[in-house]
């Protein structure tokens, strides 16, 4: 899966949850290409989320609900997932 195909499925599956209003990926694998922890395929993610509920709750409980929802992208294809609620 290449990152565009990455980004549109993370894109829909997080703007299922009606708690979710915009979701804006940032894909910043380039700047973990040298590291010895580097997996070809898998891609370092950066996501900004739009969500009034989840800015509300705690820090583990909203990342909880994003992990959950991107659970099977997390054992395939994403290395590393950095999350801010805007």
């Amino acid at each position: 899966m290449d990152i565009n195909q990455l980004s549109k499925k993370i894109e829909n599956k997080l703007l299922e949850d009606s708690s979710i209003k915009e979701v804006k990926i940032i894909d910043n694998t380039h700047k973990h290409l040298k590291h010895n922890s580097h997996q070809t395929g898998k891609f370092h993610i950066k996501l900004e989320i739009n969500s009034d509920i989840l800015k509300k709750t705690s820090r583990i409980q909203s990342n909880k609900v994003i992990y959950k929802i991107l659970s099977e992208e997390l054992k395939t294809d994403i290395h590393s997932l950095q999350i801010s609620f805007i």
